[in-house]
């Protein structure tokens, strides 16, 4: 355990080399920016009727980031992609800087732009900033955060905690399902956050509707590419 422990720091090490990567400066930025967020309803979410999500797939050196925009039932209103060459390694805590641009290039490229947006990775959960939060600063747009998993953080019943801050909620959709880490990402509350979460699940599918459209979307236009 501890062997390949050392082998992933190794790694790491090495791909900060080769990229000439100044890691501080960036624990920096992330740190001066999450003082900018804004953890609290920026309008009536129950008045929402569009809702956005964001799907990311690696392919060799190259990411495709697919979003989609869809009504209260479900029907895409608007979507588009970028699928180009990634310029920053994955590094861990830094997941922003390899995943970012690309994402607000898709964004760019909306006609219909909604009012929220989920984003699968965490909010103000992460030690830092997370992607959520820092896609959501870029854009102007509330965000919520959808994790697999969370760290540096504490788990009191449905809540979680950040130095003993309330920072997320965890959602189980289904039975026998693992847990998803809401979090906000920026102007929305954690509250917010969680019970849209939870109103936008469409058994069976266990993640929030949008998250699940992003994600057929994002197969389709990976077989479009593939077959070109």
């Amino acid at each position: 355990m501890e062997e390949e422990k050392e082998k992933k720091e190794s790694k790491i090490n090495e791909l900060i080399k080769r990229y000439n990567i100044d890691l501080d400066k960036l624990r920096e930025e992330q740190i001066k920016l999450s003082k900018e967020l804004e953890i609290h309803d920026k309008i009536d979410f129950s008045l929402a009727d569009r809702f956005g999500a964001i799907d990311n797939t690696f392919v060799g050196n190259k990411m495709l980031s697919c979003i989609i925009v869809c009504n209260k039932e479900y029907e895409i209103i608007d979507r588009a992609y970028v699928f180009e060459k990634v310029k920053f390694p994955y590094i861990p805590g830094f997941r922003n800087y390899r995943e970012l641009l690309p994402m607000i290039s898709a964004f760019e490229k909306l006609s219909e732009k909604p009012d929220v947006l989920f984003v699968p990775g965490q909010g103000i959960s992460h030690q830092r900033l997370g992607l959520a939060s820092h896609f959501g600063l870029s854009v102007g747009i509330p965000t919520i955060g959808v994790s697999n998993s969370i760290v540096e953080c504490e788990i009191k019943g449905e809540d979680i905690l950040k130095h003993n801050k309330k920072v997320g909620k965890i959602l189980v959709s289904k039975e026998g399902s693992n847990p998803m880490y809401i979090s906000p990402g920026d102007l929305i509350s954690v509250n917010s956050s969680y019970e849209l979460c939870k109103k936008m699940i469409n058994l069976p599918h266990k993640r929030p509707e949008p998250l699940h459209l992003a994600a057929k979307y994002s197969k389709e236009v990976m077989k479009e590419i593939s077959e070109k």
